[in-house]
């Protein structure tokens, strides 16, 4: 297995008949999954999404790919093509054509639908091409041909892209329900046919790769489900994706069932399964969803919410609901159903709002308790059929952790493929396919780019490192008034502190250290003021840290006298 190595270089100029594949995103995370292949000249984009921060990033609002290698090159773009509508592969959309606004997007139809929404959102009125599954479209030098898989999304995609270096075959996220709730089945005789013609790179999702034997099918969730609304003596609020259209089914279908209506809450879930309803992909009886002011005329036990906020999202109504900040109040025998996975790294969320919600008398099902959650990913035995089927020269595992990365280029390896053709890459890592051979030959920059509200790359790892500084040590601003002509101290020094325990006694030892440092600096003639903040800082650090044992924000004023 080859894997990339930290002295890597930029990479060579690509060979004329070569094919290169960059990931901006999605290796090494679950999420901002982005793929870039470069073949004469011409760039082709498959997903462009976005990752959700984590509790070390305060006040990110979602982290975007790393532009930085293709911004010199955006006329060079033929084409972007959405795998599906999920926000961790079209979320980043909106941003990649701010910087040109007429690169043509690739999806079926409702990944358009989900993504035309959103660019509205940010006055973006985009060029698209709708295809569907055996469609086969050239852009530029590259001939994609789609192909049908099942996802936790309808829709879903995977692309064989054609080039003069070779084919690469690209399943998005996929597994493999045989009995999908719209009967549609990933598409195993077209990798079968593929396979035949000659895979000779196969990206493939790596998200479940540590998970054996087979993912559970969809239709096995009905059960669960059904008893929900059945026996919940009062309300039921579900929570779920805003884009789980397949879950979502189920719910309506199981509160039909059991004489409930439905309200949806949420400005994302009201407005995509407005989409799906409209698009005839979610199937709604006549009459079942109502509005939230209807559903409030209603005996508690006929009512169903389906709401946003699976992941502990604190906007989302969910965490909002558990922190009594919504205008729906849980109550004694209300019934919370989360429908959906724990995302790495989310699980201390989840745990509080379901904390959150049992504190106000809430019921809450979840995947810990009851079976209400499959995975939109295949597992080691989907992959390993797959493997099988296809039979590729090259294998590069996406979409993952790198825990998932390995253990999907590992099952690779078991089914005969080469080690020396199963790529391990992160983001950012060139893997190059030359003569029919995949390798690693060096790396772009792909780092987080952080949107902070209306900014979009201001926010950097500095400065949330001094968020996090800020969050857990405090700040002390000193303000000292220092005489021009000596270089001393006019008067005593005012210290202003926040989040770092004192009173006013707390700064008297440290005024010495304060006049010697001043007293030093004008010995060695620095009478530059910013050096001289510099110098103090670092002083009053030294000096928190030696007799409190914290290392809180210090800004140092200085102003002369």
């Amino acid at each position: 297995m080859s894997h990339p190595h930290p002295e890597l270089k930029a990479a060579p100029s690509l060979p004329e008949e070569g094919l290169r594949v960059i990931a901006l995103g999605g290796l090494g995370e679950i999420g901002r999954n982005m793929t870039v292949f470069e073949h004469a000249g011409k760039l082709l984009v498959v997903d462009c999404g976005v990752l959700f921060p984590e509790e070390t990033q305060p006040g990110v609002d979602v982290i975007l790919p790393d532009f930085t290698s293709i911004r010199d090159r955006l006329d060079d773009v033929v084409a972007v093509v959405l795998t599906h509508g999920h926000e961790d592969h079209i979320g980043g959309v909106p941003y990649l054509l701010r910087e040109r606004s007429d690169i043509p997007l690739i999806g079926s139809k409702l990944t358009l639908a989900f993504l035309e929404a959103k660019l509205k959102e940010h006055g973006i009125r985009p060029r698209t091409v709708r295809v569907r599954e055996g469609d086969r479209r050239g852009f530029g030098p590259f001939d994609c041909e789609f192909v049908a898989v099942n996802h936790s999304i309808p829709d879903s995609l995977a692309v064989a892209i054609r080039t003069r270096a070779g084919m690469v075959l690209h399943t998005g996220d996929f597994k493999m329900d045989q009995f999908p709730l719209d009967g549609r089945i990933t598409d195993l005789r077209a990798f079968a046919r593929l396979g035949e013609e000659g895979v000779d790179l196969f990206l493939t999702d790596s998200t479940n790769a540590e998970v054996p034997g087979f993912t559970t099918s969809e239709r096995e969730l009905n059960l669960a489900i059904e008893q929900v609304m059945r026996t919940a003596p009062r309300r039921v609020i579900v929570s779920s994706f805003a884009s789980h259209v397949h879950r979502i089914q189920q719910v309506l279908d199981a509160a039909h069932q059991n004489g409930r209506k439905v309200a949806f809450v949420g400005r994302s879930m009201v407005r995509n399964m407005g989409i799906a309803r409209d698009l005839g992909y979610l199937k709604v009886p006549s009459g079942l969803v109502v509005s939230t002011k209807e559903l409030e005329k209603l005996p508690d036990h006929k009512v169903t919410l389906v709401c946003t906020g699976s992941q502990g999202e604190p906007m989302a109504a969910l965490s909002r609901m558990a922190n009594r900040d919504h205008q729906i109040r849980i109550g004694e025998g209300d019934t919370v159903l989360l429908a959906s996975s724990l995302i790495p790294g989310n699980e201390n969320a989840i745990y509080r709002v379901i904390n959150g919600l049992t504190r106000w008398g809430a019921h809450v099902v979840h995947k810990g308790n009851a079976k209400v959650h499959v995975s939109g990913h295949a597992s080691a035995g989907e992959l390993v059929y797959c493997y099988n089927i296809v039979k590729p020269r090259n294998v590069m595992p996406v979409h993952g952790e790198w825990r998932h990365l390995r253990a999907n280029g590992d099952l690779a390896i078991r089914t005969g493929v080469d080690p020396d053709r199963v790529v391990i890459a992160e983001d950012g890592v060139v893997v190059d396919l030359v003569d029919g051979r995949a390798s690693i030959t060096g790396k772009v920059p792909a780092g987080n780019v952080y949107v902070d509200g209306m900014e979009v790359g201001g926010a950097t790892e500095a400065s949330l490192k001094d968020r996090l500084t800020l969050a857990a040590e405090g700040v002390v601003t000193v303000v000292a008034i220092v005489d021009a002509d000596t270089g001393a101290l006019a008067e005593a020094p005012d210290f202003l502190a926040r989040g770092f325990v004192h009173d006013d006694a707390t700064f008297e030892p440290v005024i010495p250290v304060i006049e010697k440092t001043l007293a030093t600096a004008a010995e060695e003639g620095v009478g530059d003021a910013r050096q001289l903040e510099q110098l103090l800082a670092r002083a009053v650090a030294n000096w928190a840290f030696r007799t409190h044992r914290r290392k809180p924000l210090i800004i140092p004023v200085i102003i002369d006298a």
